[in-house]
């Protein structure tokens, strides 16, 4: 898995040949989302999605998907869905939600996954988890290669009060006290124990602030069922 030769006037920068997907040449930081669909037999689906955002400063939400996925089917189907981001204990349950179906459908992984009404919309939410989204489904852009832009607008939101931003409040602290679970596609996951707003420049060992990169167990699933075909 090699580049172009780095060029003259630019050392140390390697191109990247863009005939072919380049997001697995390198790593970038993305949310983990869990987004909840309502299935054709009244039951709920959960997915676990990276390519997931607000949309500008209004409260619109978007992810990619496919028109193969559940997700999608189900969400142009019923106009509605949730979203749900979890914490960083919550690895485990995120990869459950990326489960493989049964013959007929099923996706049994998912009574491993405790789960909560939505109050606006036909869903549920993951207990546990810091952030919940209730969308009804705004649009669908299709034609991003095989995928799809999901975009909803937010007609319900709460968070766990740990996580709630005061105007009195240190957010270095809230950070410290509430972390936040990203995901690094292709397959990682970062901890990191401490967080600041100062803008240092120092590496993470030289600010007092440990990080560690890892790919646990369950990270596999979460690419292949996940992150290889949103």
């Amino acid at each position: 898995m090699s580049g172009s030769a780095d060029s003259e006037d630019r050392p140390g920068v390697v191109e990247i040949p863009v005939d072919r997907p380049i997001w697995d040449r390198f790593f970038t930081v993305a949310p983990l989302t869990i987004v909840g669909t309502m299935e054709e037999d009244g039951g709920h689906d959960l997915a676990p999605k990276h390519m997931a955002m607000p949309l500008g400063w209004s409260n619109y939400f978007c992810f990619a998907c496919s028109p193969r996925h559940a997700t999608q089917v189900n969400a142009q189907r019923t106009g509605f869905f949730t979203v749900s981001f979890p914490r960083p204990d919550q690895v485990v349950e995120t990869s459950l939600a990326a489960g493989p179906r049964e013959e007929g459908g099923d996706k049994p992984s998912l009574a491993g996954v405790s789960t909560f009404p939505a109050r606006e919309v036909e869903g549920v939410l993951v207990e546990d988890a810091y952030l919940w989204l209730e969308c009804r489904l705004d649009k669908v852009l299709d034609g991003y290669g095989a995928n799809s832009l999901i975009i909803g607008e937010i007609v319900a939101a709460a968070v766990a009060e740990g996580s709630l931003r005061s105007s009195d409040g240190d957010d270095a602290d809230l950070l410290a006290g509430e972390p936040l679970l990203a995901y690094l596609p292709p397959g990682r996951f970062p901890w990191t124990p401490q967080t600041s707003s100062r803008g240092s420049r120092q590496s993470g060992q030289e600010a007092g602030r440990p990080v560690a990169v890892s790919r646990p167990a369950s990270c596999s699933l979460l690419r292949r069922r996940s992150e290889a075909r949103p």
